[in-house]
């Protein structure tokens, strides 16, 4: 099989992650990505049933065997203020955190 996704696939990719990549870096990235692709492919090819049940590790996920969800309750932190003590800057019961730059992709 050859490779699908071609090395100028793979520096679009690069740019559009923002990432920095040496060239064997890119080499070793490129060919996991590829090898994780071919994977996919073989892993799709595998003949299943149309109605398989849900699994977890191959066990049946039905109520009997799984936990009942909890019901969402919103609990208040009795002390936030040792929380915020903790931070270097805050404002108005906030974490002030920097500004991180960035630059808009083409």
């Amino acid at each position: 099989m050859t490779d699908l996704i071609d090395r100028d696939t793979f520096n679009h990719l690069v740019d559009l992650a923002a990432f920095e990549l040496n060239e064997e870096q890119a080499q070793y990235l490129l060919r996991e990505m590829n090898n994780q692709l071919k994977a996919i492919h073989e892993l799709a090819v595998i003949p299943l049933e149309g109605d398989l049940p849900i699994t977890s590790h191959g066990v049946p996920y039905t109520e009997a065997i799984s936990a009942p969800p909890r019901a969402d309750e919103w609990i208040p932190f009795e002390h936030p203020e040792a929380i915020l003590a903790q931070a270097p800057e805050t404002q108005d019961g906030y974490f002030t955190v920097p500004d991180i730059p960035h630059q808009t992709l083409e």
